[in-house]
């Protein structure tokens, strides 16, 4: 049995023609037969996942689960119960989670069966997936990463283990890997799911999101991660107004003709559906500083709770103290985020939907980052992930939508689609057109 997608999927079971476990299953012998190759995986839940299979076929409810025993991964670093929530780290408690974290309990109560826990980089920190257990290649070429900090569910959704994934997102992390990966990753507005990511979710800018092979059904897993079961409505949207902004936030970055070409074809598509688009500038000043400033504070608030700090990697340890270092300082202060929101308040009085590529440029090479000094990998980050971290800095919803291959890679390119606060339908259901337009190769396989 195929993958399917995750509406297929729960439909069957609901009709009968499908059983919870025999979906868990294939799902689980895809794992065994396609993980060795990306490493997506730092827990696989055989007997887990077959037990509560077992059970969810038992309910009285089972024909009207919007989940309906859909296999589905989880980013390890929110609790599934029985599970420890190591975060990529080895500098955490060895002690297992004694209850689901507010997502996971949502996403089972809505018929969903926890297959495994996606591998992550240290506390979620970098654009790039691996640690010492193993690096997280991407699933269309391995030479090159699946992304990060969501990268194994990026890579557990494209080679077609799993149809969705969750994943969570603080500078990008489910919109990078996500498009890296070629699939569709949605990061919603703050307060809309849960977060409750590590100590205080990177000071409100971490959400909890999806990574889904369909528009589809990233809206279904977003309805139920929202508890909304109007996000799944994709009705055709109505006219937009929206700005094509494919210029880089930092002066000197510069953005591969490709990616830029993955912002200008969804553009086009936009105006072809009958969208009003023109070019437009973002107005990113002041946010740089603001992000950097945060990227480290965060970190060293995480690095203050955990029980081993003495096993924490190298470049996590050089990040804490500069976060330490900037919140001596006090230059971490929330009137930087209310300018820039303002501004951007501002300026989408013009807009209803800003589209931007959503990387700059190919995923950097899969290899040993964290055996790497600070400055390479922060390099690396910034070089080809500045358009992701601002709409985090804010709390604004965002969404990546694949459009297309690399010529050089063979990895895929991808558009960013961002409104303001309370825009999630807005952009699944431009989303969806983009989707119908160009429609993409659901996996890597």
């Amino acid at each position: 049995m195929d993958t399917g997608s995750a509406t297929a999927i729960a439909a069957a079971v609901r009709d009968g023609v499908l059983t919870p476990i025999q979906v868990v299953d294939a799902a689980l012998e895809r794992i065994r037969s396609r993980d060795r190759k990306v490493n997506a995986f730092s827990v696989v839940r055989t007997d887990a996942a077959r037990a509560e299979a077992q059970a969810l076929a038992e309910r009285p409810d089972l024909d009207v689960l919007p989940l309906a025993g859909v296999p589905i991964a989880v980013k390890n670093n929110i609790d599934v119960t029985g599970e420890v929530t190591r975060a990529g780290s080895l500098a955490g408690s060895d002690r297992p989670a004694e209850m689901d974290h507010p997502v996971v309990r949502r996403l089972r109560s809505a018929g969903a069966v926890v297959v495994g826990l996606t591998s992550v980089p240290e506390f979620g920190l970098w654009g790039v997936t691996d640690s010492p257990a193993g690096v997280t290649s991407n699933p269309w070429n391995p030479k090159f990463s699946a992304g990060g900090s969501s990268g194994g569910s990026g890579a557990a959704v494209a080679s077609g283990m799993v149809s969705i994934a969750h994943g969570n997102d603080g500078l990008g992390s489910v919109r990078i890997p996500a498009a890296c990966c070629g699939v569709v990753g949605m990061k919603p507005g703050r307060d809309l799911v849960p977060a409750e990511v590590g100590v205080n979710s990177w000071g409100g800018m971490t959400e909890n999101g999806v990574l889904a092979t369909t528009v589809a059904d990233a809206a279904l897993m977003l309805s139920v991660l929202a508890d909304r079961p109007d996000l799944a409505d994709l009705s055709t949207s109505q006219s937009l107004r929206i700005g094509m902004a494919a210029a880089p936030p930092l002066p000197l970055a510069r953005v591969d003709r490709h990616w830029d070409g993955a912002a200008r074809k969804a553009a086009a598509a936009a105006a072809a559906a009958g969208h009003a688009v023109e070019s437009a500038q973002l107005p990113y000043q002041g946010a740089t500083f603001a992000l950097m400033l945060r990227w480290v504070a965060n970190a060293a608030h995480e690095a203050a709770a955990v029980p081993h700090p003495d096993r924490l990697q190298s470049r996590t340890r050089t990040h804490i103290a500069l976060g330490k270092a900037a919140l001596r300082s006090g230059l971490v202060r929330p009137a930087q985020v209310d300018r820039i929101e303002a501004r951007l308040l501002d300026y989408f009085e013009r807009y209803d939907v800003i589209i931007t590529p959503t990387l700059a440029t190919p995923p950097p090479r899969a290899r040993r980052w964290h055996t790497l000094p600070w400055l390479a990998n922060v390099i690396a980050n910034v070089r080809y992930s500045p358009f992701t971290p601002l709409w985090n800095l804010v709390g604004w919803p965002a969404i990546t939508v694949p459009m297309g291959i690399h010529p050089r890679t063979g990895t895929p390119v991808a558009a960013q689609l961002i409104g303001p606060p309370g825009s999630e339908s807005t952009l699944l259901r431009l989303a969806v057109q983009l989707e119908t337009a160009h429609p993409w190769r659901r996996t890597a396989r």
